[in-house]
């Protein structure tokens, strides 16, 4: 059996298959806004998170605070002036974790005014 293409059968059509087929695959695999969001790109660990604290607003981020954990997504703003704001609002931190990478105890120093 031998497989022919028709006469009339144009390249420019299967260009534009892989093309569309290309284009789907990439929107079907890229995580939605919400999955992105569900991984937290910042992480702070405090004493105890205030009455009333569970939702802070830090660097135009509402954070989701747990008995000692804070997470949020990732701000346009550097971490040392997230760090920063987040303390102010919620109180002196333990730990600050951004991108995976901790702060070291000096940088957590600076965070926490001291």
């Amino acid at each position: 059996m031998t497989l022919t293409l028709p006469s009339s059968f144009k390249p420019a059509a299967v260009v534009a298959a892989l093309a569309y087929t290309t284009l789907t695959f990439g929107v079907a695999l890229t995580p939605s806004p919400a999955e992105a969001a569900s991984v937290p790109f910042y992480r702070a660990e405090v004493t105890t998170v205030a009455e009333g604290k569970a939702r802070p607003i830090a660097s135009g981020m509402v954070w989701k605070c747990t008995e000692t954990v804070c997470t949020a997504g990732e701000a346009s703003s550097r971490p040392a002036i997230v760090c920063a704001r987040l303390a102010k609002e919620v109180g002196p931190l333990t730990a600050f974790t951004a991108g995976g990478k901790a702060f070291e105890a000096e940088e957590l120093a600076r965070c926490n005014g001291k």
